[in-house]
């Protein structure tokens, strides 16, 4: 079993959670920045394959095991839009959170299907050519909400409103967060892969 991973990610948020999570495996997660990773093509129009080749690529350059999450929202009534473009829905310079949350809102004004839900692909690979990629999917289930709520989260989480505990993922504590979300789930389905593998002692 490795003790040190990548994550193929430059965002501040996923890596403390995922610190966060692989801490109780004694795993520590590195930045890819910290290898300074040159940014990753994500040409595909999935989001496995996405994961995959940002997961190869970060483990070709750093040498080490390496994980990605490639996440997103997609909307019910947009066919599953922004999807894979989640991150640069509204465009890429510069992206950001609220131009994404206002373009969403505005495609969904006067749509009476406001549901949508959260997808996270996590790819595991143990090194560049790894023949086994280990994929775990989780999907966070909520409806869009105009009016943003919370100060915590990042991305659309102010607007993605679970009727159940009957908040925004944004009014959630990250303990609670940490415990049902999307990259949550997909955490939980990785960890028992991971167990088949590498058993605990």
């Amino acid at each position: 079993m490795f003790d040190q991973i990548v994550l193929a990610s430059g965002n501040a948020g996923k890596l403390k959670e995922f610190s966060r999570w692989f801490a109780r495996r004694r795993i520590e997660v590195l930045p890819q920045s910290h290898f300074n990773v040159p940014e990753c093509p994500e040409p595909h129009p999935t989001f496995i394959e996405n994961a995959i080749t940002k997961a190869r690529h970060a483990s070709k350059h750093s040498g080490k095991p390496a994980l990605a999450d490639d996440s997103g929202i997609c909307a019910r009534a947009l066919g599953g839009a922004p999807g894979i473009y989640s991150a640069r829905f509204a465009g890429e310079n510069p992206k950001s959170d609220a131009a994404n949350n206002a373009k969403l809102s505005a495609e969904l004004a006067g749509k009476a299907d406001k549901n949508c839900y959260y997808v996270c692909v996590l790819a595991l690979v143990r090194h560049e050519n790894d023949p086994q990629p280990l994929i775990a999917e989780g999907i966070w289930r909520g409806v869009w909400q105009d009016k943003p709520a919370g100060g915590n989260g990042f991305g659309y989480d102010p607007h993605f409103f679970l009727p159940e505990p009957g908040c925004t993922a944004a009014e959630l504590d990250p303990e609670t967060k940490n415990r049902i979300s999307h990259r949550a789930l997909a955490l939980e389905t990785l960890e028992k892969k991971i167990d088949l593998l590498y058993p605990q002692p």
